[in-house]
Protein backbone atom coordinates (compact mmCIF):
# COMPACT_ATOMS: atom_id res chain seq x y z
CA UNK A 1 0.00 0.00 0.00
CA UNK A 2 1.14 3.32 -1.21
CA UNK A 3 1.05 6.06 1.32
CA UNK A 4 0.50 9.54 0.10
CA UNK A 5 0.79 13.05 2.46
CA UNK A 6 -1.20 15.94 1.50
CA UNK A 7 -1.70 19.61 2.15
CA UNK A 8 -4.33 21.14 2.34
CA UNK A 9 -6.91 18.39 2.49
CA UNK A 10 -9.78 19.93 3.62
CA UNK A 11 -10.09 22.47 0.15
CA UNK A 12 -11.79 21.78 -3.17
CA UNK A 13 -8.98 19.95 -4.77
CA UNK A 14 -7.56 18.11 -1.35
CA UNK A 15 -10.47 16.69 -0.73
CA UNK A 16 -11.28 15.34 -4.47
CA UNK A 17 -7.75 14.35 -4.21
CA UNK A 18 -8.01 12.91 -1.00
CA UNK A 19 -11.32 10.28 -2.67
CA UNK A 20 -8.78 9.62 -5.60
CA UNK A 21 -6.29 7.90 -3.54
CA UNK A 22 -8.00 6.19 -1.31
CA UNK A 23 -10.16 4.95 -4.80
CA UNK A 24 -6.27 3.49 -5.81
CA UNK A 25 -5.94 2.24 -2.67
CA UNK A 26 -3.24 4.60 -1.01
CA UNK A 27 -2.76 4.90 2.81
CA UNK A 28 -4.04 8.70 2.74
CA UNK A 29 -2.58 11.10 5.44
CA UNK A 30 -3.39 14.70 5.48
CA UNK A 31 -2.32 18.27 7.06
CA UNK A 32 -5.04 20.07 8.85
CA UNK A 33 -5.13 23.21 10.32
CA UNK A 34 -6.34 23.99 14.36
CA UNK A 35 -9.80 26.04 13.72
CA UNK A 36 -12.27 27.05 16.63
CA UNK A 37 -14.28 26.01 14.36
CA UNK A 38 -15.47 22.93 12.17
CA UNK A 39 -13.29 22.88 8.47
CA UNK A 40 -13.58 19.12 7.89
CA UNK A 41 -16.95 19.46 6.02
CA UNK A 42 -15.51 18.19 2.75
CA UNK A 43 -13.72 15.01 4.01
CA UNK A 44 -16.44 14.53 6.99
CA UNK A 45 -18.06 11.06 4.46
CA UNK A 46 -14.49 9.88 4.36
CA UNK A 47 -12.77 11.06 7.68
CA UNK A 48 -12.25 7.56 9.00
CA UNK A 49 -10.17 6.69 6.22
CA UNK A 50 -7.50 9.66 6.62
CA UNK A 51 -5.14 9.84 9.35
CA UNK A 52 -5.27 13.70 9.94
CA UNK A 53 -2.28 15.51 11.82
CA UNK A 54 -2.35 19.59 13.19
CA UNK A 55 -0.48 21.53 11.22
CA UNK A 56 1.02 24.49 9.58
CA UNK A 57 3.00 24.54 6.66
CA UNK A 58 5.17 27.75 7.63
CA UNK A 59 6.05 25.61 10.82
CA UNK A 60 9.34 23.69 9.62
CA UNK A 61 10.30 21.73 12.26
CA UNK A 62 6.38 20.05 12.26
CA UNK A 63 6.17 19.58 8.58
CA UNK A 64 9.67 17.87 9.04
CA UNK A 65 8.86 15.93 11.98
CA UNK A 66 5.61 14.87 10.67
CA UNK A 67 7.45 13.72 6.96
CA UNK A 68 10.11 12.13 9.11
CA UNK A 69 7.62 9.95 10.92
CA UNK A 70 4.70 9.36 8.18
CA UNK A 71 7.44 8.97 5.19
CA UNK A 72 4.98 9.06 2.19
CA UNK A 73 5.97 7.95 -1.13
CA UNK A 74 4.23 10.73 -2.37
CA UNK A 75 3.74 14.35 -1.03
CA UNK A 76 0.56 16.57 -2.80
CA UNK A 77 1.60 20.29 -1.60
CA UNK A 78 -1.62 22.33 -1.88
CA UNK A 79 -2.11 24.10 0.63
CA UNK A 80 -2.49 28.11 0.12
CA UNK A 81 -3.89 30.90 0.78
CA UNK A 82 -5.50 30.84 -2.44
CA UNK A 83 -7.61 33.91 -2.79
CA UNK A 84 -6.56 36.30 -5.43
CA UNK A 85 -8.10 39.08 -4.04
CA UNK A 86 -7.24 38.88 -0.55
CA UNK A 87 -3.49 38.30 -1.58
CA UNK A 88 -3.22 42.20 -1.81
CA UNK A 89 -4.61 42.85 1.84
CA UNK A 90 -2.60 40.00 3.49
CA UNK A 91 0.77 39.70 0.98
CA UNK A 92 2.62 38.94 4.23
CA UNK A 93 0.66 35.95 5.09
CA UNK A 94 0.24 35.11 1.11
CA UNK A 95 3.97 34.39 0.87
CA UNK A 96 4.10 32.62 4.20
CA UNK A 97 1.99 29.74 2.81
CA UNK A 98 2.10 29.51 -1.01
CA UNK A 99 5.95 30.04 -0.97
CA UNK A 100 8.17 29.54 2.04
CA UNK A 101 6.10 27.15 2.72
CA UNK A 102 6.74 24.90 0.06
CA UNK A 103 10.34 25.35 0.61
CA UNK A 104 9.97 23.87 3.87
CA UNK A 105 8.95 20.68 2.31
CA UNK A 106 11.01 20.53 -0.63
CA UNK A 107 14.12 21.00 2.01
CA UNK A 108 12.42 17.95 4.15
CA UNK A 109 12.88 15.54 0.69
CA UNK A 110 16.29 16.68 -0.88
CA UNK A 111 17.55 13.43 -0.11
CA UNK A 112 14.97 11.35 0.00
CA UNK A 113 13.45 8.99 -2.55
CA UNK A 114 10.28 10.70 -1.68
CA UNK A 115 8.00 11.81 -4.79
CA UNK A 116 5.97 15.86 -5.15
CA UNK A 117 3.40 17.54 -6.82
CA UNK A 118 3.51 21.22 -6.37
CA UNK A 119 0.33 23.23 -6.97
CA UNK A 120 1.23 26.14 -9.17
CA UNK A 121 -1.36 28.29 -10.75
CA UNK A 122 -2.49 30.09 -14.05
CA UNK A 123 -2.03 33.35 -12.46
CA UNK A 124 1.62 32.87 -12.97
CA UNK A 125 1.16 34.08 -16.46
CA UNK A 126 -0.62 37.00 -15.67
CA UNK A 127 -0.41 40.12 -18.17
CA UNK A 128 1.11 37.18 -21.04
CA UNK A 129 -0.96 37.34 -23.86
CA UNK A 130 -2.76 33.75 -24.23
CA UNK A 131 -2.80 30.65 -25.31
CA UNK A 132 -0.23 29.95 -22.06
CA UNK A 133 1.80 26.75 -21.93
CA UNK A 134 4.38 25.36 -20.17
CA UNK A 135 6.93 27.83 -22.37
CA UNK A 136 5.11 31.02 -21.69
CA UNK A 137 6.57 33.94 -19.83
CA UNK A 138 5.60 34.39 -16.30
CA UNK A 139 3.83 37.86 -15.55
CA UNK A 140 2.42 37.39 -12.44
CA UNK A 141 0.00 40.94 -11.30
CA UNK A 142 -0.88 39.66 -7.25
CA UNK A 143 1.32 38.70 -4.10
CA UNK A 144 -0.68 35.56 -5.06
CA UNK A 145 0.76 34.94 -7.89
CA UNK A 146 4.04 36.25 -6.81
CA UNK A 147 4.46 33.80 -4.47
CA UNK A 148 3.46 30.53 -6.49
CA UNK A 149 6.20 32.02 -9.00
CA UNK A 150 8.68 31.70 -6.36
CA UNK A 151 7.28 28.62 -5.39
CA UNK A 152 7.61 27.36 -8.79
CA UNK A 153 11.17 28.30 -9.24
CA UNK A 154 11.73 26.90 -6.41
CA UNK A 155 10.57 23.23 -7.05
CA UNK A 156 12.25 23.34 -10.08
CA UNK A 157 15.90 24.42 -8.75
CA UNK A 158 15.42 20.88 -6.24
CA UNK A 159 14.41 18.92 -9.15
CA UNK A 160 18.14 20.17 -10.76
CA UNK A 161 19.94 20.95 -7.84
CA UNK A 162 19.07 17.67 -5.78
CA UNK A 163 17.22 15.54 -7.91
CA UNK A 164 14.29 15.81 -6.31
CA UNK A 165 11.43 13.92 -8.12
CA UNK A 166 9.40 17.37 -7.83
CA UNK A 167 6.50 18.54 -10.41
CA UNK A 168 4.54 21.65 -10.72
CA UNK A 169 0.86 21.20 -11.99
CA UNK A 170 -0.15 24.95 -13.84
CA UNK A 171 -3.64 24.18 -13.62
CA UNK A 172 -6.07 26.81 -14.82
CA UNK A 173 -8.99 27.44 -13.13
CA UNK A 174 -10.71 24.30 -11.65
CA UNK A 175 -14.42 24.53 -10.39
CA UNK A 176 -16.79 22.46 -8.31
CA UNK A 177 -19.53 22.23 -6.01
CA UNK A 178 -16.74 22.17 -3.51
CA UNK A 179 -15.67 25.32 -4.35
CA UNK A 180 -15.43 27.97 -1.69
CA UNK A 181 -18.08 30.32 -1.48
CA UNK A 182 -16.05 33.58 -1.64
CA UNK A 183 -14.71 32.49 -5.45
CA UNK A 184 -16.91 33.84 -8.22
CA UNK A 185 -17.60 30.76 -9.60
CA UNK A 186 -19.75 29.47 -6.57
CA UNK A 187 -20.38 33.16 -5.63
CA UNK A 188 -22.74 33.34 -8.35
CA UNK A 189 -24.20 29.55 -8.12
CA UNK A 190 -25.28 30.11 -4.43
CA UNK A 191 -26.40 33.07 -5.08
CA UNK A 192 -28.27 32.43 -8.11
CA UNK A 193 -29.99 29.47 -6.78
CA UNK A 194 -31.24 31.19 -3.07
CA UNK A 195 -32.14 33.54 -5.43
CA UNK A 196 -34.28 30.79 -7.47
CA UNK A 197 -35.98 29.61 -4.30
CA UNK A 198 -36.67 33.23 -2.41
CA UNK A 199 -33.68 33.07 0.00
CA UNK A 200 -31.28 36.24 -1.89
CA UNK A 201 -32.44 39.46 -3.90
CA UNK A 202 -29.25 40.56 -5.07
CA UNK A 203 -25.92 39.40 -6.12
CA UNK A 204 -22.57 41.74 -5.80
CA UNK A 205 -20.17 41.34 -8.13
CA UNK A 206 -16.94 43.09 -9.88
CA UNK A 207 -15.74 42.74 -12.72
CA UNK A 208 -17.36 40.40 -15.29
CA UNK A 209 -15.04 40.80 -18.72
CA UNK A 210 -12.22 38.95 -17.13
CA UNK A 211 -11.94 35.41 -19.44
CA UNK A 212 -10.66 32.44 -17.90
CA UNK A 213 -10.69 28.38 -18.54
CA UNK A 214 -12.67 26.99 -16.19
CA UNK A 215 -12.44 22.90 -15.34
CA UNK A 216 -13.73 20.54 -13.27
CA UNK A 217 -11.51 20.05 -10.25
CA UNK A 218 -12.15 15.87 -10.08
CA UNK A 219 -10.35 16.05 -13.43
CA UNK A 220 -7.85 18.18 -12.12
CA UNK A 221 -6.65 16.20 -9.42
CA UNK A 222 -6.29 12.58 -11.49
CA UNK A 223 -3.95 15.12 -13.82
CA UNK A 224 -2.05 15.59 -10.12
CA UNK A 225 -1.44 11.55 -9.77
CA UNK A 226 -0.45 11.22 -13.23
CA UNK A 227 2.85 13.80 -13.17
CA UNK A 228 4.01 11.58 -9.97
CA UNK A 229 3.10 8.04 -11.63
CA UNK A 230 5.18 9.29 -14.72
CA UNK A 231 9.11 7.68 -15.05
CA UNK A 232 10.81 11.24 -14.87
CA UNK A 233 9.37 14.95 -13.24
CA UNK A 234 8.73 17.87 -15.07
CA UNK A 235 6.07 20.64 -15.08
CA UNK A 236 2.68 20.56 -17.03
CA UNK A 237 -0.33 22.46 -18.10
CA UNK A 238 -3.70 21.66 -16.98
CA UNK A 239 -6.41 23.02 -18.44
CA UNK A 240 -9.38 23.04 -20.93
CA UNK A 241 -8.37 25.17 -23.72
CA UNK A 242 -11.39 27.12 -24.20
CA UNK A 243 -11.96 30.79 -22.13
CA UNK A 244 -15.58 32.23 -20.94
CA UNK A 245 -15.64 35.67 -19.36
CA UNK A 246 -17.57 35.81 -15.90
CA UNK A 247 -20.70 37.22 -17.50
CA UNK A 248 -20.91 34.30 -19.70
CA UNK A 249 -20.67 32.00 -16.67
CA UNK A 250 -23.28 34.36 -15.09
CA UNK A 251 -25.62 34.02 -18.18
CA UNK A 252 -25.03 30.32 -17.96
CA UNK A 253 -26.14 30.07 -14.54
CA UNK A 254 -28.96 32.13 -14.99
CA UNK A 255 -30.40 30.48 -18.15
CA UNK A 256 -30.19 27.41 -16.93
CA UNK A 257 -32.42 28.45 -13.77
CA UNK A 258 -34.81 30.37 -15.93
CA UNK A 259 -33.60 33.57 -14.46
CA UNK A 260 -32.56 37.20 -16.18
CA UNK A 261 -29.39 38.32 -13.96
CA UNK A 262 -29.81 41.66 -14.80
CA UNK A 263 -33.03 42.17 -12.16
CA UNK A 264 -30.43 40.47 -9.60
CA UNK A 265 -26.76 41.89 -10.14
CA UNK A 266 -25.33 45.07 -8.52
CA UNK A 267 -21.41 45.66 -8.46
CA UNK A 268 -19.11 46.95 -6.10
CA UNK A 269 -15.41 48.27 -6.97
CA UNK A 270 -13.79 46.70 -3.89
CA UNK A 271 -14.32 43.60 -5.90
CA UNK A 272 -12.26 44.62 -8.21
CA UNK A 273 -8.33 43.53 -8.13
CA UNK A 274 -5.52 46.52 -7.95
CA UNK A 275 -3.82 44.77 -11.07
CA UNK A 276 -6.53 42.82 -12.94
CA UNK A 277 -5.36 39.66 -15.36
CA UNK A 278 -7.93 39.85 -18.31
CA UNK A 279 -7.37 36.88 -20.17
CA UNK A 280 -5.77 33.07 -18.93
CA UNK A 281 -6.10 30.48 -21.52
CA UNK A 282 -4.51 27.24 -21.39
CA UNK A 283 -2.72 24.71 -23.83
CA UNK A 284 -2.61 21.47 -22.12
CA UNK A 285 -1.16 19.55 -25.03
CA UNK A 286 1.79 18.53 -23.53
CA UNK A 287 0.08 16.67 -20.63
CA UNK A 288 -2.08 15.00 -23.17
CA UNK A 289 0.57 13.49 -25.07
CA UNK A 290 2.87 12.82 -22.69
CA UNK A 291 0.28 11.22 -19.96
CA UNK A 292 -2.67 10.96 -21.86
CA UNK A 293 -4.65 12.90 -19.78
CA UNK A 294 -8.20 14.02 -20.80
CA UNK A 295 -10.53 16.44 -19.05
CA UNK A 296 -14.13 14.72 -19.27
CA UNK A 297 -16.19 17.96 -17.96
CA UNK A 298 -16.54 20.89 -20.37
CA UNK A 299 -18.11 24.18 -19.22
CA UNK A 300 -21.43 23.56 -20.12
CA UNK A 301 -21.64 20.39 -17.78
CA UNK A 302 -20.04 22.34 -15.20
CA UNK A 303 -22.34 24.82 -14.67
CA UNK A 304 -25.04 22.18 -14.51
CA UNK A 305 -23.37 19.94 -11.78
CA UNK A 306 -22.79 23.56 -9.97
CA UNK A 307 -25.93 24.50 -9.97
CA UNK A 308 -27.47 21.16 -9.28
CA UNK A 309 -25.64 20.99 -6.14
CA UNK A 310 -25.95 24.22 -5.06
CA UNK A 311 -30.18 24.47 -6.01
CA UNK A 312 -30.51 21.20 -3.49
CA UNK A 313 -28.09 23.03 -1.04
CA UNK A 314 -30.53 25.93 -1.06
CA UNK A 315 -33.76 24.17 -1.43
CA UNK A 316 -32.58 22.35 2.17
CA UNK A 317 -32.43 25.68 3.74
CA UNK A 318 -34.99 26.86 2.38
CA UNK A 319 -36.58 24.15 4.21
CA UNK A 320 -35.05 24.72 7.55
CA UNK A 321 -36.22 28.49 7.62
CA UNK A 322 -40.17 27.29 7.16
CA UNK A 323 -39.37 24.49 9.48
Amino acid sequence: MRRALVTGITGQDGSFLAEFLLEKNYEVHGIIRRSSSFNTGRINHIFDKLHLYYADVTDASRIAHLIKDIHPDEIYSLAAQSHVRVSFDEPMNTAQIDAMGVLNILDCIKDTDIKMYQASSSEIFGSTKPPHNEKSKFRPQSPYACSKVFAHFLTDNYRDAYNVFACCGILFNHESERRGETFVTRKITRAATRIKVGLQDKLVLGNLSAKRDWGYAKDYVKAMWMMLQYDKPDDYVVAIGKSYSVKEFLDAVFNYLNLDWEKYVQFDERYFRPTEVDHLLGDATKIKETLGWEPTVGFDELVRIMVDADLKLAGNERMLENA
